[in-house]
């Protein structure tokens, strides 16, 4: 049991390993595929004040799209929290009643159901398969004291011997 406790534990570990790997290495990819290299080298100043113009520009960009979704996430969130709070507080207010027992017959219990389409009774009873009852035989009761001064003596043990 020990043995395979630690099998899945170091197999669980080596799955989390390989996400990792497999997750740093989407994103190195992604960064690759947004950003391509920069070739600096034979580029005048003029260029390259244009360059850094323009990376600041994409990046004032990013940052107002971050700013956005944040912004969307956070009040995502606040109405979650809020929607939440309004359950708690609906189920508090609101208990469930206890169910009461409706005594109910079968023919008004088809009318419910079927509304308009039940027109004729159905006498479930008259299906059923009648069952004699064999009545049980009982003993006869009989005074015990009777049967206490029968036998007491030698005369009562000799008739328990005899039957």
């Amino acid at each position: 049991m020990l043995g395979l406790k630690i099998r899945l534990l170091t197999v669980a570990s080596q799955m989390l390993q390989e996400e990792r790997e497999q997750k740093k290495k989407e994103r190195e990819d992604c960064l690759e595929e947004r950003l391509p290299p920069l070739n600096l080298s034979g580029l005048s100043l003029q260029d390259l004040l244009d360059l850094c113009k323009d990376l600041h520009l994409k990046i004032d960009v990013v940052d107002e799209e971050w700013y956005d979704i944040n912004l969307k996430v956070s009040k995502n969130n606040k109405e979650i929290e809020n929607m939440n709070l309004k359950i708690i507080e609906i189920q508090s207010k609101f208990k469930k009643p206890t169910l009461k027992r409706v005594k109910i017959s079968a023919e008004d219990m088809l009318s419910i159901l079927l509304g308009s389409k039940h027109k004729e009774s159905i006498d479930f009873k008259a299906n059923l398969k009648t069952v004699k009852k064999e009545e049980e035989k009982k003993e006869e009761v009989t005074d015990w004291r009777k049967n206490v001064e029968a036998m007491s003596g030698m005369e009562g043990r000799k008739k328990l011997f005899d039957t």
